[in-house]
């Protein structure tokens, strides 16, 4: 029986050479997107390139913690078991913009959707164990989290926001890894490397053409989450951070269990403020 994964971000850059790895290694794949056409055209894109494939969309807004919780409770019942999440999407804002919930955009999707996300599947992930949880976060997520304005209400920072949902994908993964230990289940984050995506469809114009010149492709900014998916090597770490498919340093602020906490706590209080 196929191994199967769940990815985010797969419509475009990493997130879709990452699906297109898995499904030629065999996985089948659930695809949340939220543009029907892309998910349509990725589809299409990994039947072409493996026949055999099983790739499964499914309509979810990750801006929106209500529609991340219908997708998964959709997901739950239809598959007994994931083996692999993979939370992959991340978007980057030059200007300040809200979510649906009303939360400003780069917390929102790029942290607590995959808090939401990775919590709600957890139990679906036990009863699949061995299981991965894989991260993808950034070499730019230096600085500390801003608590005293965790949204940068007062004065907005598209690199401050970027930088600190990097640096909380990582406490994330370090904190999850302590709290999920003994389940037979793996977290780790990653740094894909500097890379040639939509990510950077935002930034100021006479910037972009730099771009090609010095990042990698998509393809080999997958590398490393096809890795941590799938290499026996990595069967039994967690909670680590990993550049070019080998163990990286992350920061020192990346490291203080204390601040993930307080990350995990306040995280929770934004959940439960949309959804009960």
């Amino acid at each position: 029986m196929a191994k199967v994964a769940l990815i985010t971000g797969s419509t475009a850059g990493i997130g879709k050479e990452t699906a297109l790895g898995l499904a030629k290694m065999g996985m089948e794949l659930i695809l949340p997107v939220r543009n029907a056409q892309k998910g349509e055209a990725i589809k299409q894109e990994i039947l072409k390139q493996s026949p055999q494939a099983q790739v499964r969309l499914y309509d979810c807004n990750l801006a929106s913690l209500k529609s991340i919780q219908t997708f998964t409770e959709q997901v739950k019942k239809d598959y007994p078991q994931i083996h692999v999440l993979i939370n992959n999407a991340g978007v980057w804002q030059q200007n300040q913009a809200l979510s649906d919930d009303g939360i400003e955009m780069t917390f929102a999707v790029n942290h607590l959707a995959p808090f939401l996300l990775t919590n709600l599947l957890l139990d679906t992930l036990k009863n699949s164990a061995p299981a991965r949880i894989v991260n993808v976060a950034s070499d730019l997520h230096q600085g500390d989290i801003n608590f005293s304005d965790i949204e940068f209400k007062k004065s907005f920072s598209g690199i401050g926001a970027y930088k600190q949902s990097k640096l909380a994908n990582i406490l994330f993964t370090r904190l999850l890894a302590k709290k999920i230990e003994g389940t037979n289940i793996t977290t780790n984050a990653l740094m894909p490397g500097f890379i040639a995506t939509e990510l950077f469809r935002n930034i100021p114009a006479f910037l972009r053409w730099i771009i090609p010149i010095f990042a990698k492709t998509p393809k080999q900014g997958a590398e490393t989450s096809i890795y941590l998916a799938t290499s026996e090597e990595v069967k039994f770490v967690s909670g680590e951070y990993f550049k070019n498919k080998k163990r990286g340093s992350s920061s020192y602020n990346s490291k203080n269990i204390q601040t993930a906490q307080r990350l995990w706590e306040i995280s929770e209080q934004y959940i439960q403020k949309v959804l009960s």
